[in-house]
């Protein structure tokens, strides 16, 4: 069930959080998001198809394969960030996007804006970085 948003919305601290107004704008945010990443995905693939790597001259040939590992990365990287976006779309559908995966706690709206696939409260997150940089250091 979609609603309709008033032009220029944007979540408030004002409404209860996650009510219908916020989920849609999130939703219609991740889907816009993910179709600006398909468009881009596909324009990679045909300029992957596209480069001709029986170039005469070495140089030429070790640029365009050096463009497309860049490329295959690039596109790798999408497949990945589109399956966050799925995972949160799905979230919203089950009623607990926004709320932290540990602490079941709101993620916030600040941070949802910035990075609408977040899945951890920044008290959560910076825990895990702190862990990360920790582990890290033991290597």
């Amino acid at each position: 069930m979609t609603i309709e948003l008033p032009k220029g919305y944007k979540p408030s601290e004002d409404e209860e959080y996650m009510c219908e107004r916020q989920l849609e704008y999130f939703r219609q945010k991740l889907e816009n998001w993910r179709n600006e990443l398909f468009r881009e995905s596909a324009r990679l693939l045909i300029e992957l198809q596209e480069t001709e790597l029986q170039e005469p001259d070495m140089n030429d040939r070790a640029s365009n394969e050096m463009d497309q590992v860049i490329d295959m990365h690039s596109r790798d990287r999408i497949r990945k960030l589109i399956d966050k976006i799925d995972a949160a779309l799905d979230r919203i559908k089950k009623g607990t996007y926004g709320y932290c995966l540990v602490s079941g706690e709101p993620i916030g709206l600040l941070r949802l804006n910035a990075r609408p696939v977040a899945t951890l409260c920044l008290e959560e997150q910076e825990k895990r970085e702190r862990r990360e940089r920790e582990y890290a250091k033991k290597d």
